[in-house]
């Protein structure tokens, strides 16, 4: 699928990890994208990605602007993901 770097764009909360919220990984998966990210910027899957290897409740990834829930969705370099941070309270 990928062959080069896929454009992400970043949260304002996950903005401590890359000091920016325009970053590029490398990943056949948005799981390995993932990984890819978390090699470059220690410790931001954590905060998306739970101990059970699930997507956390706040966080929100889409794909060329499409929802996605499955760490296995297969990634194009010419897709542009956005990871949003869910808003909750009352």
């Amino acid at each position: 699928m990928a062959c080069g770097p896929v454009k992400i764009l970043i949260a304002s909360p996950l903005l401590s990890y890359t000091g920016t919220d325009d970053v590029e990984a490398v990943g056949e998966t948005l799981g390995e994208l993932l990984n890819d990210l978390d090699r470059r910027f220690p410790g931001i899957r954590f905060r998306m990605i739970d101990e059970q290897d699930r997507i956390r409740k706040h966080i929100r990834f889409f794909i060329n602007d499409e929802p996605v829930f499955d760490l296995g969705c297969g990634i194009r370099s010419t897709d542009e993901v956005c990871i949003v941070q869910a808003l909750s309270g009352g």
